[in-house]
């Protein structure tokens, strides 16, 4: 791979936070700088921490990064709950970006391993 661009778990990240700042649009104007602020931002760092992990060109340094935009994706996941349970958004909605989410954890968990068979390749 050449740019983290090519990676499909950054296209789905990128969506994934496009659609994000859509949705936060709708929430009532008090929770633009709380509960909106908070799931742009985590969102973000999804694709932010695949980007840095990618331009690491270290395997146990990738990794990490990788490992921390799996995390970004939870508590993406978690910010959604409370949406839900403040009424912000319905189920179907919820239940369309868990999925979302979910589905950039598991592109992410497939470069983790890719990076994995890598590595044990490079051992002596």
């Amino acid at each position: 791979m050449r740019s983290f661009k090519d990676l499909d778990a950054w296209k789905k990240s990128r969506q994934l936070r496009n659609d994000i700042s859509s949705l936060v649009k709708k929430f009532p104007k008090e929770e633009m700088f709380r509960l909106a602020d908070q799931v742009i931002r985590s969102s973000r760092s999804i694709g932010n921490n695949i980007a840095e992990g990618h331009g690491r060109y270290h395997y146990i340094d990738s990794r990490k990064f990788f490992i921390n935009a799996r995390g970004s994706a939870s508590e993406t996941i978690d910010y959604l709950i409370v949406a839900l349970d403040e009424g912000y958004i319905d189920n179907s909605v919820f239940e369309k970006f868990e999925s979302d989410c979910e589905t950039c954890m598991k592109l992410i968990n497939g470069y983790i391993n890719y990076l994995k068979e890598q590595a044990s390749k490079d051992q002596p």
